[in-house]
């Protein structure tokens, strides 16, 4: 059971292993792009691609979902960035139980944006966590973990890639655990539990009062979704990279400072922040003295 590019690189192990997938899951096909045509998830296409059966519910609340699943007769379910939340009689189908592939170490930053968050929030490290599913939101018993450094470079899309692919290894590594019966599962410390809410489009919009070293890891954050962006009158720039800099300023945060003529430095609650890259409301992403040469924008002048 997936649904976005997350999920490829575990559907793509296992068919590559012994295991045999009896059905696939993903959720219905949505209208996407420009033209709003009806597309296929990610997980729908390399599922039809190695000819797997495939089930897409609108909702796995009604009693078509739970014939399809029983009709199935799995040993497990997999579960990998699905999109719903399973009622309790799915997940007491399949044999062995469901297993839920999770892009964070458990117990921290339960909930759907994990990866986010956790670049957002400067974290060194974060990882993937398998578990046995149970009713709660990512509250199951923990299979196995594996670590991901996050670098200082790193943005959730550059992570989110890695963790996949982290994922997909340690699936198939749970998998065998179970076979070999050596896996002991671990009760999560709900008191050392954290929560990572699912970003809205408006979520990309920085706050200047915050410090130059926290906007800098809100950026990453939120490349490419969903997006950091400010305003400069009534238009919105974009911007992907940026690097923090230590020095003191009397300027009200967001204010753009005095600086070399292909640098656009901004003043922050702590410290300031140099823009490297960003892109105009219909223009193109675009290194900053590139940006500068159309966009000019004058010490003294406002962002917000």
């Amino acid at each position: 059971m997936g649904t976005p590019d997350f999920a490829v690189p575990a559907l793509d192990a296992l068919a590559q292993s012994a295991h045999q997938i009896v059905l696939v899951l993903t959720q219905p096909d949505r209208p996407r792009g420009r033209g709003r045509k009806l597309a296929a998830a990610p997980v729908k296409r390399v599922a039809e691609h190695h000819r797997y059966p495939v089930f897409q519910p609108g909702s796995v609340k009604n009693g078509k979902a739970l014939k399809q699943i029983e009709a199935a007769q799995a040993d497990f379910l997999v579960v990998i960035a699905f999109g719903h939340v399973l009622p309790p009689a799915i997940l007491d189908i399949p044999k062995f139980g469901a297993i839920n592939c999770h892009a964070s170490l458990l117990p921290k930053y339960r909930g759907p944006a994990p990866i986010q968050w956790a670049v957002i929030n400067g974290e060194e490290q974060t990882g993937v966590t398998t578990m046995m599913m149970n009713r709660g939101l990512d509250t199951g018993d923990i299979l196995m973990m594996a670590k991901e450094p996050i670098g200082p470079e790193d943005t959730a899309g550059t992570l989110h890639d890695r963790l996949a692919v982290t994922a997909a290894d340690l699936l198939i590594a749970t998998l065998k655990g179970f076979a070999d019966n050596t896996l002991k599962p671990v009760e999560q410390d709900s008191d050392q539990a954290t929560y990572a809410p699912l970003l809205r489009k408006s979520d990309g919009r920085i706050s200047w009062r915050k410090p130059a070293v926290a906007i800098e890891s809100f950026i990453r954050g939120v490349t490419p979704w969903p997006g950091a962006f400010t305003f400069h009158g009534g238009k919105r720039i974009k911007i992907f990279k940026s690097r923090p800099i230590d020095t003191r300023t009397v300027q009200p945060p967001g204010t753009v400072l005095e600086s070399f003529p292909d640098e656009l430095r901004v003043a922050t609650g702590n410290g300031a922040l140099s823009i490297q890259e960003l892109q105009g409301a219909s223009g193109k992403r675009l290194a900053v003295e590139d940006f500068l040469r159309g966009y000019p924008l004058s010490p003294g002048e406002q962002l917000h």
